[in-house]
């Protein structure tokens, strides 16, 4: 149909189709898909699976991390009533209050709204212990930004745990590594959401939400296939159950140290045969996010590389092959490559390409 491929060099955004899936999980899925099952009973059967591997009281799989904050949003706001739920996102008259920090407010918080919530914003431990009331139906805590909240995510569940409101984690930038599904559980959330389909591996259309036994209860009472639901068109299939099921297994057994040292070998590489340039200057680091994996950043004088890092990313872009790289969004406007989605085969081609546009531009 004309739509061009490239080699990712950047990091598994949604709008560059996220990970490539483990072969493991495209032999669960072809083997799903010629199958016929009880979708319920498979959830149960899946979802028994996931807390045996991770070690919560419950699982399951959603469409994506961002639906898993919506179900779980619902499921304290409904506990499960059917009354409740079908009422949803009509609020009116239930506890539909969701505290978060002032530090944590994201895009993402929407997913919270769909569900008929109000999000109260706190500053503070003071603050936030005022605002829980009759109306408090969850907590909401970004662990992708504990080290800018004031309050971290112990503290906040802790604080949770005292005034029995449900605190909702959402880790879904925490893996690589596969055991930070374990780290994170271990911190006692009452539930909590990550992506299926980045560092997992899974079908990209997939994510988790684990937790307590009665919340992912009301959470899977709140989605597909019970009509009336706010979750109704959050479908997750039998290829879609069987798949996240593996990948999260597949994840698990994996080395990440492994993956760490061959990143950085590969990085190194890409730096070496970048010749010929007096001020250019090759950073190879590991991010501080446990999402990231070894990239490579490149710093030159433009007064002999006549040539801005937005400049070299769209050339890149625009070139044959097409190749993506990190987005300035990620990476302060730094030109930076990641080795997280790359397959060995490209990481040559990649220093190839950067080698000839950076000689292009040299005074």
């Amino acid at each position: 149909m004309g739509v061009p491929s490239f080699i990712n060099a950047g990091l598994p955004y949604t709008t560059r189709s996220g990970a490539e899936m483990y072969p493991e999980v495209i032999e669960a899925m072809n083997y799903a898909a010629t199958r016929r099952a009880r979708i319920s009973e498979l959830h149960d059967a899946v979802g028994k699976k996931l807390s045996e591997m991770i070690g919560c009281e419950a699982g399951m799989i959603s469409t994506g991390a961002s639906a898993a904050i919506t179900l779980g949003t619902a499921a304290c706001i409904t506990k499960g009533d059917s009354a409740l739920i079908c009422q949803l996102p009509d609020t009116k008259g239930l506890s539909n209050e969701v505290i978060i920090q002032k530090q944590h407010r994201y895009s993402y918080e929407n997913s919270v709204r769909i569900a008929g919530a109000i999000l109260v914003e706190v500053d503070g431990e003071e603050e936030l212990i005022k605002a829980i009331n009759k109306k408090t139906a969850m907590m909401l805590f970004y662990y992708g930004r504990e080290a800018k909240g004031k309050i971290k995510a112990k503290d906040f569940i802790a604080i949770g745990k005292k005034y029995n409101v449900p605190v909702f984690l959402d880790g879904a930038t925490t893996v690589p590594p596969a055991s930070n599904l374990i780290n994170v559980m271990k911190l006692n959330p009452d539930l909590a959401c990550f992506s299926g389909g980045k560092g997992l591996h899974g079908p990209y259309s997939t994510g988790l939400l684990l937790g307590r036994k009665d919340l992912i209860t009301a959470a899977r009472l709140n989605a597909c296939p019970h009509d009336r639901t706010i979750g109704r068109g959050m479908k997750v299939s039998k290829e879609e159950l069987l798949g996240m099921l593996v990948a999260v297994e597949v994840s698990l057994s994996r080395n990440y140290q492994d993956d760490i040292i061959t990143g950085k070998e590969w990085m190194k590489r890409i730096a070496e045969q970048l010749t010929g340039f007096k001020s250019l200057k090759p950073t190879i680091f590991v991010p501080e996010n446990a999402d990231q994996m070894p990239m490579l950043r490149l710093e030159w004088d433009t007064a002999e590389i006549k040539l801005t890092p937005a400049e070299l990313k769209d050339n890149l872009k625009k070139g044959e092959p097409s190749i993506e790289v990190v987005s300035f969004g990620q990476s302060d406007g730094k030109f930076q490559v990641s080795s997280w989605m790359l397959k060995e085969q490209e990481v040559d081609i990649v220093a190839k390409r950067i080698n000839e546009e950076l000689k292009k531009a040299k005074n």
